[in-house]
């Protein structure tokens, strides 16, 4: 049977192969769309039944009614935007399975009307943000009756990696999306899911960085790839 194919999205072709790494290996076919392309108005997707939003640069504040803040140290890029929020809208639009990563999660809270926080100090490691950078650490709480601790076969308390400066806490939350995940001591939000959807998982993590992650983040990639074969064979029936 032919492998599912999936719509990644990424500001490079270097900085996506981690995501395509993960998602290959779990003997998905890729489809990688970078900013600027030009998006059919029949099918946006290009035939992809998932839809990956990789990390990168901030989600430009315009997008939530807010003007940035000079001392944030913003890095925007509206090309991908516009690219990232027409797919998003599309696959939201006939019920695709979603996956947020990082700036992917960020970008998710916004569509559905929520705010960013433009700089939160601390979840970045001190000697920057780049491919080759080391990760921050810290510890999170994911909630135990959620759609990803189900997939990941357990909640609780985990340490995870970090390598944002923006986020949102439960005021900056969009009111139709769950918080599943929680930062300890700083209330940062670490995963959103929509609960109108079948499968729209948001984290703030970077669990294609396997080895900065525990090893049950493994079966979301797995259960992402399962849910776009899913979809397939319900866009076929139809």
């Amino acid at each position: 049977m032919p492998q599912p194919l999936i719509a990644v999205t990424a500001a490079s072709e270097a900085d996506a192969q981690p995501y395509l790494r993960a998602l290959e290996k779990r003997e998905a076919q890729v489809r990688l769309f970078l900013p600027g392309e030009a998006l059919s108005s029949e099918d946006p997707l290009l035939g992809a039944t998932a839809l990956l939003l990789s990390g990168g640069r901030d989600v430009d504040p315009a997008r939530y009614g807010a003007t940035p803040d000079p001392a944030a140290g913003l890095r925007l890029d509206p090309a991908r935007d516009a690219m990232e929020f027409a797919l998003l809208r599309h696959a939201l639009e006939r019920d695709l399975p979603v996956y947020g990563i990082c700036r992917g999660m960020q970008l998710l809270n916004v569509a559905f009307g929520g705010r960013l926080i433009q700089d939160i100090p601390g979840h970045t490691a001190e000697n920057g943000a780049g491919p080759d950078a080391d990760s921050a650490h810290h510890m999170v709480f994911l909630s135990i009756g959620s759609k990803l601790a189900a997939i990941m076969g357990s909640g609780g308390f985990m340490r995870l990696n970090s390598r944002h400066h923006q986020g949102l806490r439960e005021a900056q939350k969009a009111p139709t999306l769950l918080a599943a995940a929680y930062g300890l001591g700083d209330g940062v939000i670490e995963a959103l899911e929509s609960p109108a959807h079948d499968w729209v998982i948001g984290v703030q993590c970077h669990p294609e960085r396997e080895a900065e992650v525990p090893s049950m983040f493994r079966r979301v990639f797995q259960a992402f790839v399962e849910r776009a074969e899913m979809a397939r064979e319900r866009l076929r029936a139809t």
